[in-house]
């Protein structure tokens, strides 16, 4: 062999040694991105995160963080946040975000029947410290974010549901123990959910009745009264209608509108479709009336689903974002309901997953504003902290 051509082989020897080497060498570590939590100098508007098909890896990356500046309001319509004492990142996000939301609904009470008396139960979970930080922390120039506890009627009778709507000394006795539950704690006025508990079993002027009757009465001592109502549903289309709003809209100060849990493990799908909600309000407000649209809080779902072969259920941020890790593309968009959902398998089976996103969640912001409704968040603390950059 020539003395170059020797010279040239090992010359290549040296270089694929040299490459195997490098490629067996462990070097520098890649580092994973870092996630983002905590007050941020961008928000997500900055980071251009409004995907319709965002990926994992960036929902994984920023949903911590939101921008630091959380005076800043996105949206122009009323705001109310619902928060339970089983879940107490909610009363950390009413603290943080306080000037972005006009209204917090603490879920705390149940009204019972003891003997010929009513009581309030859940006075225990009150917590006056943190109302009053989410007081000071809510200010504005023109007032300060307000409390409207919700009630629920619990463990009543059809006997009890009778006296109540046919006798004026009930009612009072109830009007009483509301007042003064509001004025020793300082509450601006109360959330009652019980048309959907009621309708269709007793005649819907009982419902009309009571419900002016309490709100005439809370409204004599400064308190105001929103009323939870029902979505529309097809099989359900006279629950509550145009005419009952007609009826109650110069009475009731807002009125909170269910639009969430369309589908169930019965019929995976959307949780929340664009097309039905825009539905849901104008069966109750056909015409574009400001007065009266600006009277609905558009029901906005922060939880998910999670469908899987044995059925599945709700899941709030933790569970998803712990599905979400098994992603490795884009979460896809459902153009119809304008949903962002994704499937994975676990060693835990298959998931269909339906959750909320920056984009999901903006179009329904744009839809409220185009209707002239404003929002009502069920709940706060089942969302990602990313999310309030919108509001």
């Amino acid at each position: 062999m020539a003395k170059g051509s020797l010279i040239l082989e090992l010359l290549l020897l040296a270089c694929y040694i040299s490459l195997a080497v490098a490629t067996i060498t462990p070097g520098k570590k890649q580092t994973a991105p870092k996630v983002k939590t905590g007050p941020s100098d961008l928000s997500v508007f900055d980071l251009d995160l409004i995907q319709q098909e965002p990926t994992s890896k960036e929902i994984l990356i920023n949903c911590g963080a939101y921008y630091k500046d959380t005076t800043v309001r996105n949206f122009n319509g009323t705001v109310l946040g619902f928060v339970t004492p089983w879940n107490s990142h909610g009363y950390d996000v009413a603290k943080l975000f306080a000037m972005k939301f006009d209204i917090i609904s603490p879920v705390w009470f149940q009204i019972v029947k003891h003997g010929e008396a009513y009581k309030i139960q859940g006075t225990h979970d009150i917590d006056a410290r943190w109302m009053k930080t989410v007081r000071d922390k809510g200010k504005t120039a023109i007032g300060t974010t307000s409390f409207f506890p919700r009630f629920l009627f619990e463990n009543f009778r059809n006997e009890d549901f009778n006296k109540l709507f046919t006798s004026e000394k009930e009612k009072n006795k109830l009007v009483n123990v509301l007042i003064q539950t509001c004025v020793e704690h300082g509450f601006n006025g109360v959330v009652l959910e019980y048309w959907l508990q009621l309708a269709g079993h007793v005649s819907d002027k009982f419902l009309l009745k009571l419900t002016i009757d309490l709100s005439e009465a809370l409204a004599a001592r400064d308190l105001k009264v929103i009323l939870v109502i029902p979505p529309y549903r097809q099989q359900m289309e006279n629950i509550f209608t145009s005419y009952h709003f007609e009826q109650l809209y110069q009475h009731v100060y807002k009125f909170s509108l269910m639009t969430y849990d369309f589908s169930s493990v019965q019929r995976p799908g959307a949780n929340s479709p664009m097309y039905w909600i825009k539905q849901s309000i104008e069966h109750i407000v056909p015409s574009k009336s400001e007065e009266q649209r600006s009277k609905i809080l558009m029901g906005l779902n922060m939880y998910g689903n999670d469908y899987t072969p044995d059925g599945g259920g709700p899941i709030v941020s933790g569970d998803y974002l712990s599905l979400l890790k098994h992603l490795k593309k884009r979460l896809v968009l459902d153009e119809k309901d304008v949903e962002n959902f994704f499937e994975v398998k676990t060693h835990t089976g298959r998931h269909y997953v339906f959750y909320p996103t920056l984009f999901s969640i903006h179009e329904r912001l744009k839809l409220a504003q185009e209707l002239g409704v404003g929002i009502s968040i069920w709940e706060l603390g089942q969302g990602l902290d990313y999310f309030y950059d919108l509001f």
